[in-house]
């Protein structure tokens, strides 16, 4: 079935992608870094690495959640630190942000405001800064704030913390806990195949990070806190929320993820392997009732599927941001689809929710997947805070075939 898309213009060179691994800065020389500078010099050492030439780019597309210093800078000064001075924007959408900054760096390559648009995500959720705002709704003038934590145990619009949305949702669609354990465990076993096969090598680059004297301070070669779990293990632990334990929800974490969206013809020219063509086809957004979280993405890959006339069955790769195991129980049930072939090469749940890159990471991995079986189309999607859903569809075509 041939769809079009909705940036005809706009394509994905193949292999002008990486990611780093999801570390944890905490307690370690790396909390030093600024992340913004580190992301956009790691940038410039993977396209190096691609044998992509930097100076190809002329716009930046870039995105994270948490405060970091020099912030207000934005897209030109992590361009500056990429070696390349370049305008372009930044952007915040939660844990969408990964997503839509791919679709963003397509519009502006659609609409001629970019020949090669870069993006570049990445998020320090592990040790968020503290910032102190002014509260006219508290009794206190000021109110200190923890950037992430504060946020995920509290959502203005509803008063709820993150985790309940995942538990009202189980109980809303009569989630088993025992098909959630069963699920992460095998989300587990998927990401160390993965690992073992050398397929995240594929994607993943390892880093070092270097300080201002060029010393190594430390090295970014392993997804932190990502360690072997058994189904015992998972039944046995308690129920924090209906179908949420400790085991079944993912971990804070840190990196960076980049990738290049540019012309057919410019594709052509960057990509290691020209008879690989990866177009954009549709992205749709969706917000679910408060405090249902864990089912906007279903809402959102409902609404994209009828956009698009696709069907479940003409997807060939299926991977999406699971901070809960819920959601992917949630969708398989809504879409009557077998959450055992999703999420085949890994998935947030496992290595980790950094918020802005967790999505590209996850579309980098989708695509590569993709054209491992020789071309189809690519589902990504996911949630972000404020009980949205966010999903979007790539097309393979590898030697002309889709």
């Amino acid at each position: 079935m041939n769809v079009e898309s909705i940036f005809p213009k706009a394509h994905i060179p193949y292999g002008t992608w990486g990611a780093s691994y999801f570390p944890a800065w905490q307690s370690s020389p790396l909390a030093e870094v600024n992340i913004g500078q580190f992301a956009g010099e790691a940038m410039a050492y993977i396209m190096g690495k691609r044998k992509v030439p930097m100076n190809s780019l002329d716009y930046l597309v870039s995105g994270s959640t948490i405060p970091w210093h020099w912030k207000f800078w934005g897209s030109p000064f992590l361009a500056s630190c990429a070696g390349q001075r370049v305008p372009g924007y930044h952007l915040e959408q939660a844990c969408a942000t990964g997503l839509k900054a791919i679709f963003a760096a397509a519009g502006a390559v659609q609409g001629g405001l970019a020949n090669v648009s870069g993006v570049l995500t990445f998020d320090r959720t592990s040790d968020s800064p503290v910032g102190v705002f002014p509260e006219r709704r508290s009794y206190e003038r000021t109110v200190a704030l923890s950037d992430v934590w504060d946020n995920f145990g509290f959502d203005p619009a509803t008063g709820g913390a993150m985790i309940a949305t995942a538990g009202n949702a189980a109980r809303k669609h009569k989630i088993d806990r025992k098909e959630v354990d069963e699920l992460t465990f095998l989300r587990y076993k998927q990401y160390f195949q993965a690992l073992d096969s050398g397929f995240l090598a594929k994607v993943l680059v390892p880093l070092e990070v270097l300080n201002l004297q060029g010393k190594v301070m430390g090295k970014i070669d392993s997804d932190a806190g990502v360690r072997s779990i058994s189904l015992e293990a998972l039944h046995s632990q308690r129920e924090l929320d209906t179908c949420v334990t400790s085991g079944t929800q993912t971990h804070a974490s840190d990196g960076m993820a980049t990738m290049l969206v540019t012309t057919k013809e410019k594709a052509r020219e960057l990509s290691s392997q020209p008879d690989i063509d990866i177009q954009i086809i549709g992205l749709v957004e969706a917000r679910a009732l408060p405090s249902l979280m864990a089912e906007a993405p279903a809402m959102a890959v409902k609404k994209l599927l009828q956009q698009t006339g696709l069907t479940m069955n003409d997807i060939a790769v299926v991977k999406d941001h699971n901070p809960f195991a819920v959601n992917d129980a949630i969708f398989a049930k809504e879409l009557n689809y077998d959450w055992h072939n999703m999420n085949k090469t890994g998935c947030p749940l496992v290595w980790g929710h950094p918020q802005g890159p967790t999505l590209t990471r996850l579309s980098i991995e989708a695509l590569q997947e993709t054209v491992d079986l020789g071309g189809g189309y690519a589902l990504v999607f996911g949630c972000a805070a404020g009980d949205v859903g966010i999903a979007g569809i790539f097309k393979v075509s590898e030697g002309g075939k889709a």
